[in-house]
């Protein structure tokens, strides 16, 4: 595409694989042009550059520090790991680059309240990688959804993403290196996921929060599968859940129930073509005499697309740029603020599996130490914690050898007359 006088000039720091896709939609965007790649080698940003046909005329650079000191980039696109997000987003902001910053955001709240400041204070935009959002379907679902005769209020919204990680992918991959993507799966996946459910709530936050007890970690401690319950008590009654996993067949689900129809989209994060996207929706269901059928069968809206979802997010982001520079505009806050509250989430799930984790090596280490009164790990909180409390989130051996050190600290305790299960569930 034929590049605007007017053009927002795009640096790239970094070569990783994501890059290859945001090159070409900064190609592809009408409002953008690729006017520099850096990597830590310059032969690398060379080979990056030749392997995917890059014009002549986009400078080569063998550091980050010198993309950023150039003068003629706008705006920087960062598909650096995470671990790194902090020192180089702040850095970019600083030499007043718009920031384009490729998720997850941070590695917490408080990294990702460090970038936006920085952008804020120098007075650029900031947005992350979430493609799915500019694609004209997600405009549509969304109207769908907020109809409160099509659809009515939501009850129930599912959102996944998943994929098949290759031994060399679980071995290898950035995203499973706890010193450059602690948060793993919940962090390259869950951003999506997390991002969906949110987006449904029209931002939303919910007001409880659980991890559920299928966790899964590698041998570094990084989570390789998760999934998480959220709620929005008590004036909402909404339920939604969330499963990412590097170990399952690949799925980009979005399923949502509200009190009048029903939505599935099977692509929601990628779509299966570029040109055009599609969801089924149901209104009005109902069964018909003896059960034996449907009132009404899914109906198919497909919504096309002049532009790949990724090139529209760099048409958005470019557009605000440009707004800034030609009118001396503030930088769209909603950007900012979408990325804050999926973090804020992101860090609400990581917590409850981290707490999850605490609560299971206190009761083994406590159950070791022949303890079966166990307090509460949390700090400031100094109850006792109910075994059929805890069952969903310890592993079956440590139910049982709890259960069995309850029962025999009852029968062989001298002090009681009567005997009493302790087991809730049981009368005996």
């Amino acid at each position: 595409m034929a590049e605007s006088p007017a053009a927002i000039r795009f640096g790239i720091t970094g070569c990783a694989d994501i890059t290859r896709k945001v090159a070409r939609a900064i190609k592809l965007a009408p409002n953008a042009t690729l006017y520099a790649i850096a990597s830590r080698s310059i032969d690398k940003a060379r080979k990056f550059a030749a392997h995917n046909g890059l014009s002549g005329a986009v400078k080569i650079y063998g550091s980050y520090e010198q993309l950023l000191d150039d003068p003629c980039v706008d705006a920087v696109y960062m598909p650096l790991p995470t671990s790194l997000h902090l020192q180089w987003a702040v850095l970019a902001a600083r030499k007043k680059k718009h920031l384009l910053l490729e998720k997850p955001t941070a590695l917490d709240v408080g990294e990702l309240d460090r970038i936006l400041e920085a952008c804020e204070s120098n007075g650029v935009q900031f947005m992350d990688g979430s493609m799915w959002l500019h694609h004209p379907r997600t405009a549509k679902l969304k109207d769908l959804i907020f109809d409160p005769k099509l659809f009515g209020q939501t009850d129930f919204i599912r959102s996944t993403s998943t994929l098949p990680g290759t031994q060399d992918f679980l071995e290898s991959n950035i995203r499973v290196k706890p010193d450059l993507d602690a948060l793993g799966a919940l962090g390259g996946l869950g951003w999506y996921c997390i991002g969906a459910i949110l987006w449904a709530k029209d931002y939303k936050l919910p007001t409880v929060v659980n991890a559920l007890p299928d966790v899964i970690r590698n041998s570094a401690g990084v989570i390789l599968s998760c999934s998480a319950s959220f709620h929005w008590e008590p004036a909402d009654k909404t339920v939604a859940t969330i499963h990412c996993s590097f170990l399952s067949y690949t799925s980009m689900d979005l399923a949502m129930t509200g009190s009048n129809g029903s939505l599935h989209c099977n692509d929601y994060i990628i779509p299966y073509q570029e040109n055009s996207a599609s969801f089924d929706y149901t209104s009005g269901a109902k069964f018909v005499e003896l059960h034996i059928g449907w009132n009404v069968k899914p109906e198919e809206v497909t919504v096309t697309s002049e532009l790949p979802q990724e090139a529209l997010m760099v048409q958005e982001f470019a557009r605000n740029a440009e707004n800034i520079r030609k009118f001396g505009n503030r930088p769209d806050s909603k950007w900012a603020d979408i990325s804050r509250k999926t973090q804020l989430v992101l860090d609400a799930v990581k917590k409850s599996i981290d707490l999850s984790c605490c609560i299971v090596k206190s009761i083994a280490s406590k159950l070791q130490d022949n303890v079966t009164c166990i307090t509460c790990p949390v700090p400031d909180c100094s109850g006792a914690l109910d075994i059929e409390y805890c069952r969903p989130i310890i592993p079956e051996d440590v139910f049982d050898r709890w259960g069995k050190a309850l029962c025999e600290s009852v029968v062989m305790d001298p002090r009681r007359k009567y005997l009493y299960c302790p087991y809730n569930s049981c009368c005996c």
